[in-house]
């Protein structure tokens, strides 16, 4: 039943498009710009009330506010460098939701636009989406993708970024798109707009859940608002940098939409109509796979161990009826769901993640009240490659339990001569199925290695270089980040001699204004250069952003059609990258038992103490 729903669910992908505005900008709505904060640094913070405050939209009508949660004067002393506004408060309840809820009656404007602290926009953001609310009257929410330009866990430990589409590539390429077809799309907490009076009519952002973005779409639904879901990427951010800071952000989207279902239901009251309903529950329901998944993690060895039926019917009639389900649903899968995520691949985000959200979900069930909000670590490094042994436990023994089962399966054939050796099979079989899943899960504990906190990102563009004798290069750019560029220079230039740490100049455009940037050089190869920007006042920061993270083009190259799904080619590939965890597993075990000896070691040679 729950495919069914999905595929109902995304049948039917909207494809919104933006709403013109009015030809003059008078007539355009005012709009507050909030760029909630806690504990972030301000590195991660700066970027994005640069690129905000720097959006296309009448001064007058703009105003970018942000809230401290943290009452860092840090932050306080930035704010009024920057120029915008800057809200802190005394009561620190309800995290988000209570720091949004506290800056509600200290604004004024008719829009109020979200962003996460890490999440930068472009100048063409609202020009994209406010349109929408003048469209339609009762549209009380407008959300954009989250797109992010740093890989996550998954992606850089496996080596498949920007070749696998990633784990919110579904939701944000599909779901919210079929959401939007039956007026379900809901606020994700970042790169969206909310109309003020609608949201001060629900009593503001809600509290009682710990996913308040999505609670408090469910609420202006219900009221009989609107919403709308825009492909276009118009914001980017930082991913999750590790797996144990990935699985916390899950458990509280877990935990918080279980919350959500059993303090307001969605199936329960007035307001929403049937398929409202039903991609509600979906998004609600979608986080309860974790006991079914351990389930199917252990169920094979309940007869390898101890001969007990788990279905009490012939293996051949078992297989009969399931095969031809398989292999229907992930022919189906592919077909509707092949460009944003590639077949298999639920297998190892949901497999992963099961350990970690059966307890909370179960939990919320009885006690919704139970749990708190927390912060998703951004901007932070890895200082070397390390396999998170805390976190991959429950994996490895799950690991060692199907090793085991294969152990006395193999044994039921050859030892003991079972008299149903089909069922064995299919039990073996199921069990390798087991260690493929767990050899990923395992794999991506293996944290690789992250010293790169100024994430690069593909940029072509002209660009000015002066060099230190005074010329003038016409080049292009490669990268750039906040701490840096990369420039291809042209061929007949591709012989200049440039050491490391000369200093040099480039200028960049945007629109007709060009802006020049001091910097240095950090290396030169063949036509390559890479140069580091150092001691740029605040001015000349905000200049970079408006020209590099703020370009209106900046992400249409993540809008170019998805990579095509081939499920054979996606189940070797997942086979290859289980294998490779089983060697990631080997080489930390034998690291760890290299340390430990060389622990022992100096205790074994001390000499003996004088008497």
């Amino acid at each position: 039943m729950s495919s069914v729903f999905g595929y109902v669910q995304t049948a039917w992908p909207l494809r919104h498009k933006p709403s013109a505005l009015p030809d003059d900008p008078a007539d355009w709505p005012s709009v507050d710009i909030y760029i909630p904060t806690y504990n972030e640094p301000l590195s991660v913070v700066r970027p994005t009330v640069f690129a905000a405050s720097a959006i296309d939209w009448p001064r007058e009508k703009l105003r970018v506010y942000l809230l401290d949660d943290g009452d860092r004067d840090e932050f306080r002393d930035f704010a009024a460098q920057a120029g915008i506004g800057y809200i802190r408060r005394e009561e620190h309840t309800h995290a988000k939701a209570g720091n949004i809820n506290h800056a509600l009656p200290l604004t004024q404007g008719d829009l109020i636009a979200i962003f996460d602290c890490d999440h930068i926009p472009t100048r063409s953001f609202l020009q994209t989406t406010v349109g929408t609310f003048l469209a339609d009257p009762k549209c009380a929410v407008v959300q954009t993708p989250h797109h992010f330009f740093s890989p996550d866990p998954f992606e850089r430990n496996f080596d498949t970024f920007h070749r696998v589409p990633n784990e919110g590539s579904l939701f944000y390429g599909l779901i919210q798109d079929g959401n939007d077809f039956w007026d379900a799309t809901f606020f994700c907490g970042s790169c969206a707009i909310i109309k003020r009076n609608p949201l001060e009519s629900i009593g503001g952002i809600a509290v009682e859940t710990v996913t308040e973005d999505a609670h408090t779409s469910l609420r202006l639904h219900r009221a009989g608002y609107t919403s709308a879901y825009l492909r276009t990427v118009q914001a980017a951010g930082l991913a999750t940098e590790s797996l144990a800071g990935h699985i916390g952000q899950r458990i509280r989207w877990a935990r918080g939409m279980t919350q959500i279902f059993r303090v307001d239901n969605p199936w329960l009251g007035k307001g929403l109509s049937f398929f409202q309903r039903l991609c509600y529950s979906n998004a609600m329901l979608h986080f309860c796979y974790g006991i079914p998944r351990l389930i199917f993690l252990v169920m094979p060895c309940s007869f390898l161990f101890f001969g007990l039926h788990v279905i009490n019917t012939p293996a051949p009639v078992i297989l009969a009826y399931v095969l031809p389900y398989l292999v229907i649903a992930a022919i189906a899968n592919s077909r509707i769901q092949g460009h944003y995520r590639h077949s298999f691949w639920a297998e190892a985000y949901e497999s992963v993640l099961a350990w970690y959200i059966a307890l909370p979900t179960t939990m919320a069930f009885i006690n919704p009240k139970l749990g708190k909000f927390n912060v998703t670590a951004k901007g932070g490094h890895i200082e070397r490659d390390y396999l998170d042994w805390t976190i991959s436990t429950p994996y490895l023994v799950l690991l060692g339990i199907n090793v085991l089962a294969v152990l006395a399966g193999i044994g039921r054939l050859t030892i003991w001569q079972s008299d149903e050796p089909a069922t064995v099979f299919m039990n073996l079989f199921w069990a390798f199925v087991n260690l493929t899943v767990l050899g990923l899960a395992v794999g991506v504990a293996k944290e690789a290695r992250q010293v790169r906190v100024a994430h690069r990102i593909p940029l072509r563009v002209p660009a000015m270089l002066t060099l230190p004798d005074g010329r003038t290069l016409a080049c292009k750019t490669e990268n750039y980040s906040m701490g840096g560029l990369g420039l291809v220079l042209p061929a007949e230039a591709q012989a200049e001699k440039l050491a490391a740490g000369e200093r040099v100049n480039v200028c960049l455009s945007r629109g007709t204004l060009e802006h020049d940037f001091p910097a240095v050089v950090a290396r030169l190869s063949g036509g390559h250069l890479g140069v580091r920007f150092e001691n740029l006042s605040v001015e000349r920061e905000r200049r970079l952003v408006e020209c590099t993270f703020g370009r209106a083009d900046a992400w249409l190259d993540s809008e170019d059609v998805p990579r095509e799904d081939a499920p054979l080619n996606g189940l070797v590939e997942l086979i290859t990258l289980s294998w490779q965890g089983y060697l990631r597993l080997a080489d930390a075990f034998f690291d760890a038992l290299e340390n430990f000896f060389m622990r022992r070691r100096p205790e074994r040679n001390k000499p003996a103490r004088q008497p």
